[in-house]
């Protein structure tokens, strides 16, 4: 833990010994959800091969110090952008003697900095329109939305069907109007794991002048792959006519560490407009493809170290295993009673909701989470229900036969405790409050009443609570407009100094 006799922030009187600050960050790392060993079903991405990380810690540190914002004074760091950006140009249909045999594009920090980008270069292209929008699935990524805000960008949202968890494509060409810059969809979506129809959506983008944007930031580096071992992949990358960009994660299926990812673009002119440029005031010129200025090198080289000791073969192997893995924990699913899967598998993504009443999904993921295993809620949207999300990795594989007596003892355990029981009052006020009737009083007795840290005015913030369903429960019952606001409310609670 933080030494008591500092004043609580990362600032103490006198410089602590190295091994004393490594101890305290240990310390710290011990209380997180583990990272490694195929128990974590979200945020993290592990291929469980060994070495890995230590090479991509090695390669990391040798540029950590190198600056992106000038290439011409570090090359080394412009040579290895231009390699991932080639590998990935490769990998989703372009590059020499293809269909897009000029494609470019820009190493980002991740993928919502890749979507804020290609929003930002439709936007821009397009000057003379005043009030730019943008047509997205209603299971896109919440980072389009973000990028919406962000840009002033309008943002028109496309419901999808509760039986395919798609758009309907004629729906997304209906929403093109004169104003639209950008179309976009997802290969797959992040929610449920599902691959838009791509060629119709940017067909209809196409006929109406408009950049298609494929957010394939999840299911870039590991579709092909998939494709090349027999599954049914649909075309979605730029073999697709009408597909103008498309992002791809590499920390996530490359399995480099966090946080790489790659925009890319059909050819030159459509990234122009991405970069942005000023000379106007007596400093360096400022250019850049990107939202940062400066840049470590780190994450760069060893995104390129993990994917030239990886190669080819090697990502053919781990789609493979992963594949298995998928194909394994559906099977668990289905052998449960009361759950079902929300969609069939199509990529990496292995989605169930409760068909029984008296089976509270939020209830099982604690109980799973008491069991060592970490998955991810979502919550009820629209005509969908909530639903478990897995995000599958290799690391998967070796756990697949351990999870389903797991699954079957945590849905036992969450049924003999029943569905989460909030007051009904509270469950009425969260579905009748409105974000701007929330005051601090409020917002405090809320979170104190579900176990947030922090909630009692100058009080430092605590742990969070133990079990997650009382706060997913009051959520799932808000709108979302309200479950924005009281996150933000919450999450402002735990993200204070300890004074």
């Amino acid at each position: 833990m933080i030494d008591e006799k500092t004043d609580g922030t990362a600032l103490p009187e006198h410089g602590l010994p190295a091994e004393q600050v490594l101890d305290e960050i240990r310390a710290l790392r011990a209380a997180d959800r583990p990272t490694h060993g195929g128990t974590l079903f979200a945020y993290v991405y592990d291929p469980a091969v060994p070495g890995l990380d230590e090479l991509a810690a090695t390669a990391h540190a040798a540029s950590v110090h190198v600056n992106g914002l000038d290439p011409t004074a570090f090359p080394s760091l412009l040579a290895m952008e231009n390699a991932l950006v080639g590998a990935a140009a490769r990998l989703l249909g372009g590059g020499p003697g293809s269909a897009a045999p000029d494609v470019v594009g820009s190493v980002t920090s991740g993928g919502t900095e890749s979507l804020i980008l290609a929003v930002k270069a439709a936007r821009d292209a397009r000057p003379h329109i005043t009030a730019p929008r943008l047509v997205v699935p209603s299971s896109g990524h919440a980072a389009f939305a973000k990028a919406a805000h962000y840009l002033r960008v309008a943002l028109d949202v496309v419901p999808v069907s509760p039986e395919t968890l798609r758009p309907d494509p004629a729906a997304v060409a209906a929403a093109i109007g004169p104003d639209t810059v950008l179309v976009a969809c997802s290969a797959p979506s992040y929610a449920h794991g599902v691959i838009d129809p791509v060629a119709e959506i940017a067909e209809a983008a196409a006929a109406a002048g408009v950049r298609c944007h494929v957010d394939a930031c999840f299911g870039g580096w590991t579709l092909p792959y998939l494709r090349r071992l027999g599954a049914p992949v649909p075309p979605f990358d730029f073999t697709v006519p009408g597909v103008t960009s498309i992002s791809v994660d590499l920390h996530k299926y490359a399995y480099a560490p966090k946080g790489v990812s790659v925009l890319l673009q059909r050819d030159p002119a459509l990234r122009a407009p991405q970069y942005f440029a000023y000379a106007d005031w007596p400093g360096y010129t400022m250019v850049n493809p990107t939202i940062a200025s400066t840049r470590s090198g780190g994450p760069i080289a060893a995104a390129y170290a993990t994917v030239r000791h990886l190669g080819d073969d090697g990502y053919l192997r781990l789609a493979a295993v992963t594949r298995d893995a998928v194909a394994g924990l559906a099977d668990a699913v289905r052998g449960v009673p009361g759950l079902r899967l929300v969609a069939e598998p199509e990529s990496t993504v292995v989605c169930f909701t409760s068909t029984d009443p008296g089976l509270d999904l939020f209830v099982l993921v604690d109980e799973l989470t008491v069991r060592g295993w970490h998955t991810q809620p979502q919550l009820t949207y629209a005509d969908l229900p909530a639903s478990v999300h897995l995000t599958v990795t290799a690391a998967v594989a070796p756990r697949v036969a351990e999870f389903g007596p797991a699954l079957a003892d945590a849905v036992a355990a969450a049924r003999a405790a029943g569905p989460t029981d909030l007051p009904p009052e509270l469950l009425a006020l969260a579905g009748t409050l409105t974000p701007d009737s929330l005051t601090p009083d409020l917002v405090a007795g809320l979170a104190a009443g579900l176990g947030l840290g922090g909630a009692g005015g100058d009080a430092p913030a605590g742990p969070l609570p133990g079990r997650m369903a009382p706060v997913n429960t009051l959520l799932d019952a808000a709108p979302p407009a309200l479950r924005e606001r009281l996150l933000v409310e919450f999450v402002g609670l735990l993200q204070r100094p300890h004074w």
